[in-house]
């Protein structure tokens, strides 16, 4: 089979495409012959040696994959050949077939096709439970989202509409913010030609937003602390800008929180949220109250090109590559 293989850490260009020999699944596996995997911004940190899950090289990057059952492992009773799903993993989306646990497939969404269902618990999963667990959003409250015309912003545009929010997307074009407008946002706020702090304060009437989605950090991530309310959360999901140093009398004065927000590792800490979240996103989406945006679809071949978008804040909501 054909595949994206990372030979050495380092940067996309890195990457090679290659014939690699076909999975076999052992006990308690299923290969999957893939349809569709999200290019996620994970993949930009695993493939430098950057992210908390470490891999070793030689390694097939690729985290969320969707695509019909070619083979089951012994002891794997709940899944058959033919069957569609999506799988999870931290490598060994970008290939022809992947190899998953049974335990980390499901069956693919209602109402969602392959290139929409993969990245769909990647995007969906960590915007709600960062929204709904982690940051207590209630209805009324207004949400201040980073990055927001990303895959995991758009996502949480939808995810904070749903929930009763006033939403606030903040992104560094025009294009981009019209993206942000056509997926839901009340209001917009460019980043790179206006004051983020001063921004948000003006749109909330000087008392500032109740929930920080933050998926940027960098200089963007002190500016938005200083921009929460009384009781303010502001929630940690990942650097695309840098990892920020912010002062820690501005939670005090404010008093504020920093909350961490780690979907992955929930994943395996706590099976049980896990289980209730996929339930209520996977119903959403039938009834239709999500919309995946896919952007963009690649070839293998394009997926070093791809990961450098993402690297460069170049890509605009979700990036599949369709093997």
């Amino acid at each position: 089979m054909r595949a994206v293989v990372c030979k050495t850490f380092g940067p996309p260009e890195n990457l090679v495409v290659e014939t690699v020999e076909d999975p076999s699944p052992g006990a308690g596996e299923v290969v999957v012959d893939v349809r569709a995997v999200a290019v996620t911004f994970p993949d930009t940190l695993i493939i430098q040696d950057l992210y908390q899950i470490k891999a070793e090289p030689p390694f097939i990057p690729g985290t969320e994959a969707a695509g019909v059952v070619s083979a089951v492992g012994a002891g794997v009773n709940d899944l058959f050949v033919g069957d569609d799903v999506v799988g999870w993993a931290y490598t060994g989306g970008f290939a022809e077939r992947a190899i998953f646990r049974a335990t980390d497939l499901k069956p693919m969404p209602q109402g969602l096709d392959y290139a929409e269902a993969t990245g769909f618990g990647y995007a969906y999963g960590t915007s709600y439970y960062a929204l709904k667990f982690r940051g207590d959003l209630k209805p009324g409250e207004t949400l201040l989202i980073l990055g927001a015309s990303g895959s995991l912003g758009l996502a949480t545009i939808e995810l904070g509409k749903l929930l009763g929010a006033r939403v606030i997307a903040a992104a560094s074009t025009s294009e981009k913010l019209a993206l942000c407008r056509e997926h839901g946002a009340d209001e917009t706020i460019n980043y790179d030609e206006e004051d983020l702090k001063s921004r948000a304060k003006e749109l909330t009437g000087g008392m500032g937003v109740d929930v920080v989605f933050d998926s940027v950090g960098g200089d963007y991530a002190e500016a938005a602390f200083r921009a929460t309310n009384w009781r303010g959360r502001h929630l940690v999901i990942g650097f695309t800008a840098g990892i920020p140093r912010i002062p820690l009398n501005l939670s005090l004065l404010k008093g504020s929180s920093i909350v961490g927000v780690f979907w992955g590792e929930a994943r395996t800490r706590e099976p049980e949220l896990f289980q209730t979240m996929s339930v209520e996103l996977e119903d959403y989406a039938a009834a239709g109250d999500l919309r995946p945006f896919v952007s963009r679809r690649c070839s293998l071949e394009e997926v070093p090109q791809a990961l450098r978008d993402l690297i460069n804040r170049k890509a605009q909501g979700k990036i599949v590559a369709e093997p």
